[in-house]
């Protein structure tokens, strides 16, 4: 019985100690990919995540180009349809403003203060950030505590490589256009832990059966013809690249998830910039700092 027992424990002890091996040759690799091109990403350490850092080399005046080469820089067979998409007309969802349609706040229009986040759909820190916190942002949206101004990226498109985030995104404005609740539920859906994507593993986000799926566990949305005809078309396509586009213009933002609260970035300071708070009381002790200056 000794025998057997010791035996036990040194396989026990091999397995972890390849789990382990396993879990740091993942974790360098995401560093490896995610330095490409002309823009570098780095990863950023958050409590309970991994936040993801960007320094872009150059910038992006906004122009057509520029838009057609963000729709390019995931690479991959579905790249084609996203140049595609940048020469199409422009379709807005319903409940934005803004000349381009860029501009989403969602909250009481009353509201004093406003809070700005800046995300990623395939960004494994801002999926943690939403798990954690999401909850928190929504039921202040309600409360009237602030209104809350949302800046959706898809860089690491070019850097993870594929074009989940431009697609999710697309997704998200189809579900905008039915509602600003069913936008924040289905937002909230694709940062689950059920749904969200490995970082590390396929690029699902990239397959609109997928977000449909996911689509089908909100309410307003499950079932909703108009909604799953604008995803599989791609009638906000154009749109998700021109959100894009418009946040690559926030140069102080360096990584996502970032939070400001009235123009002031809030969050802890980091050898990065400001990380966003992980915990609904960080969260909300920090904000309501900045909401008193």
């Amino acid at each position: 019985m000794s025998n057997r027992n010791n035996q036990a424990n040194k396989q026990a002890a091999r397995e972890r100690l390849r789990a382990e091996r396993e879990r740091q040759a993942k974790r360098d690799k995401v560093r490896r990919q995610l330095t490409v091109g002309g823009a570098i990403v780095a990863v950023l350490a958050v409590a309970g995540g991994i936040g993801v850092v960007v320094a872009n080399s150059g910038g992006s005046d906004g122009t057509d180009t520029d838009t057609a080469a963000v729709a390019k820089a995931g690479g991959g067979a579905d790249s084609a349809n996203w140049v595609k998409a940048a020469k199409a007309k422009l379709v807005k969802p319903a409940h934005t403003s803004g000349e381009n349609g860029t501009t989403i706040v969602v909250g009481k229009a009353d509201a004093k203060n406003t809070l700005e986040l800046f995300e990623d759909a395939r960004c494994p820190g801002c999926a943690s950030f939403e798990q954690n916190v999401g909850g928190t942002v929504q039921k202040d949206i309600k409360d009237g505590k602030y209104k809350v101004s949302f800046h959706l990226g898809t860089f690491l498109d070019a850097n993870l490589k594929g074009t989940g985030s431009k697609n999710a995104l697309s997704a998200m404005g189809a579900a905008l256009n039915v509602s600003t609740d069913a936008f924040l539920k289905f937002k909230e859906a694709l940062y689950s832990k059920e749904y969200h994507p490995d970082e590390m593993g396929p690029d699902k986000f990239a397959d609109d059966s997928y977000l449909l799926k996911i689509a089908d566990t909100v309410d307003g949305l499950k079932g909703n013809q108009a909604f799953q005809k604008a995803v599989k078309s791609g009638t906000y396509d154009k749109w998700a690249l021109v959100m894009s586009q418009d946040f690559n213009t926030h140069k102080e933002v360096q990584s996502t998830p970032t939070v400001k609260m009235n123009g002031t970035i809030v969050g802890t300071d980091s050898d990065r910039g400001k990380a966003a708070p992980s915990t609904p009381d960080a969260f909300t002790s920090m904000i309501g700092e900045q909401m008193k200056s």
